[in-house]
């Protein structure tokens, strides 16, 4: 069967090794400074809260952080005993020694905080992989509540809050070459009865020296910024977690870290806030993602972007999409609401997951800073939570086991071999279902959910070379049993109705041509509702002379009454693609046409008197150039045939709901190879 266990494998992150000190703090107690002298730096006003000011959302090029040199060695009354170090990865770290704040002050300069990289997995050199990635897709349209477009997607916007979102600062050692690597990750306060608790990601707890500094500003030092800064006592992580991992485990990447009190007795929470937490409702939500990128972002102020999350493939996680999202924004929590003015709000994600919660590709594929990810937060995020605010460390013996996901599809690299696409009624159930001829021949059904998903797959026919000689291939109500029809045509000329394929699978049929005919002709075709009742039993033909045709009434005897609606021309040679769906909701359905330049139009209630009117969905040389195969269909309750399916060049699958005038909410069904 066409199914991969392995979901798409694309994450973000990088580690950086950055020459510095000598020695490494140990994680030690976490201590807000005392109230800052008047001139220290400048309180917030709550206008800055509640509406940020605005700059450059995306620079042009990487521009260098607050600065270039090396960060200086802390000096000797800043540094623990030789004996302290950062504890192992995987395992929460506690103050074996004791540094103040006068020692974090002294270590943690602005050039170093400048110089912390995000921990997570290093991306993807373009020399080491595998195979070439395909050819980066341009921006796709504007379309109300896409999630895959680009010109749609939304670019993170710099912001001055909230107050209750900062950078965690540490430090570690590279293990290959003993140099000291500072590093940023983002986290945020989250409600504590000991009112001391931040909320980052798993592969954020470990490191010395650790300090959280909310609202961070990279032009004050430690000892200025405007709500203090925090030195880190113990961090709270599953010990069945991974750093970084590409498997399963990937689902625990979240943790929890309790900070010291300040000097004068004041904790975090009471000084900026906390926030909620609270489950992840489902995997569709929408949220508005804050965090911390260190690169790309030369004022290192904070990023929000306001985005309606989805599935991860595969993983008990989520994933968004949104442009300008780079490292450093690992554990930057993502909020289901938001009050600006008090800086806290309700949680449901952190960036983090597979491979760190981004894509494993290098830094010049767009998805390096587009796709973002977070565990769900469910049972054991909760369990975590609970043993943080106890102070408790529990070591969970065995392995992790993912709880029940979602129906998988497979990944881009699988569906990269999907040929035709035919959506029908084929189960007889009422929900839209899909039929997929493969490049090698198999053909399988895909049940649908009847919420816009899939349930199933199940093969209809093996691999082998009577499938491989379909030119092109619809589903429609032909012979008037319990489910939908194929209509399939050979590159032979041979034309097929195969009945009830859900009952009956795809042997045999009713003939309608025989091999040799002129159907050999029939480049692309389409069922449709095009003027006979309220049957999908009528037939849009594009021959290859560039004719138009519509043949009404379909069905076991023959084609039924052919009308002309275009005479051969060159410029319908050109209709690269054709399906056909219920997009305006008037009497006949209409005509969707993917043009070879990248156009698409969409032909309004077309029929025997003709085309229909046209209107531009898509512009020359846009995206659509990338779509390989599409099908529109039924797939969600409103029992309308407005769904369009879309296999892209590089196997992404996508779907936008409701399409009619301009295109649907798009869903990614499956993510590119």
């Amino acid at each position: 069967m066409h199914t991969s266990p392995t979901p798409s494998d694309r994450i973000r992150r990088i580690g950086v090794s950055v020459v510095g000190a000598a020695l490494i703090l140990a994680s030690g107690g976490f201590v807000a400074r005392a109230e800052p002298a008047a001139s220290a730096a400048p309180t917030p006003s709550a206008a800055a809260s509640a509406s940020p000011t605005r700059t450059p959302a995306r620079p042009q090029a990487p521009a260098p952080r607050t600065s270039a040199s090396p960060a200086p060695s802390p000096s000797t009354s800043a540094s623990p005993s030789p004996s302290s170090s950062p504890s192992p990865s995987g395992s929460p770290t506690s103050a074996s020694v004791t540094w103040t704040d006068a020692d974090a002050v002294r270590f943690w300069t602005r050039e170093r905080m400048a110089s912390a990289v995000d921990p997570a997995r290093p991306a993807v050199p373009p020399a080491a992989r595998t195979a070439p990635s395909p050819a980066p897709r341009a921006p796709k349209l504007p379309k109300p509540g896409s999630l895959s477009a680009a010109a749609s997607m939304p670019t993170a916007e710099h912001i001055l809050g909230p107050k209750s979102v900062g950078i965690l600062f540490s430090y570690d050692a590279d293990p290959d070459t003993g140099e000291m690597r500072a590093h940023g990750c983002s986290a945020s306060v989250v409600d504590s009865p000991g009112r001391n608790l931040i909320l980052t990601a798993g592969h954020c707890a470990f490191g010395g020296a650790v300090v959280f500094v909310p609202w961070y500003r990279s032009e004050y030092a430690l000892d200025k910024q405007t709500y203090g800064f925090y030195r880190v006592a113990e961090f709270f992580r599953d010990n069945r977690y991974v750093k970084n991992s590409l498997a399963a485990d990937s689902d625990l990447d979240f943790a929890f870290a309790r900070l010291q009190p300040s000097s004068a007795g004041k904790n975090a929470q009471d000084v900026v806030g906390g926030n909620t937490l609270v489950r992840t409702p489902g995997y569709i939500n929408d949220v508005t993602i804050v965090g911390y990128p260190s690169s790309h972002n030369p004022e290192d102020h904070a990023v929000r972007c306001p985005v309606r999350t989805e599935w991860l493939p595969g993983f008990y996680q989520i994933q968004a999409r949104c442009a300008g999202m780079w490292d450093g924004v690992s554990g930057g929590p993502w909020f289901s609401k938001i009050d600006w003015t008090s800086g806290v709000g309700e949680i449901i994600g952190n960036v983090g997951g597979f491979n760190g919660g981004g894509p494993k590709v290098g830094k010049d594929d767009p998805a390096y800073n587009e796709n973002s990810y977070s565990p769900v937060h469910g049972d054991w995020f909760f369990r975590l939570y609970d043993e943080a605010k106890k102070g408790q460390h529990i070591n969970r013996a065995g392995g992790y086991q993912q709880p029940a996901l979602p129906y998988s599809m497979g990944n881009g690299e699988t569906w990269s071999h999907a040929r035709l696409l035919a959506s029908g009624e084929y189960t007889g159930d009422g929900k839209g279902d899909l039929v997929v001829v493969w490049t090698d021949g198999e053909v399988t059904l895909y049940t649908g959910d009847g919420t816009g998903g899939f349930a199933g797959e199940r093969r209809l026919a093996a691999p082998g070379p009577t499938w491989q000689g379909v030119k092109s291939l619809t589903g429609g109500d032909f012979s008037g049993g319990s489910g939908y029809d194929l209509l399939a045509v050979w590159s032979n000329g041979e034309v097929r109705i195969l009945p009830d394929i859900g009952a009956n699978g795809v042997g045999g049929g009713i003939k309608l041509a025989d091999a040799g005919s002129v159907w050999s002709h029939a480049d692309q075709i389409a069922a449709g509702n095009f003027g006979t009742a309220n049957n999908v039993s009528d037939l849009l033909v594009r021959w290859s002379d560039g004719e138009l045709t519509d043949y009404t009434a379909v069905g076991d005897r023959g084609f039924g009454v052919e009308h002309q609606l275009l005479a051969a021309n060159d410029n319908w040679k050109q209709a690269t693609l054709v399906t056909a769906g219920d997009f305006t909701g008037g009497a006949n359905w209409d005509t969707l046409v993917r043009w070879s330049d990248g156009r698409v139009s969409q032909f309004q209630e077309t029929g025997p008197g003709g085309i229909g009117n046209e209107i531009q969905m898509a512009p020359p040389q846009s995206v659509w150039t990338h779509d390989v195969v599409m099908t529109a269909g039924s797939y969600d309750s409103n029992g309308w045939a407005d769904d369009l399916l879309i296999r892209w060049s590089d196997g992404e699958t996508t779907m936008y709901a409701h399409t009619g005038a301009a295109f649907g909410a798009e869903r990614t069904l499956v993510t590119p190879k």
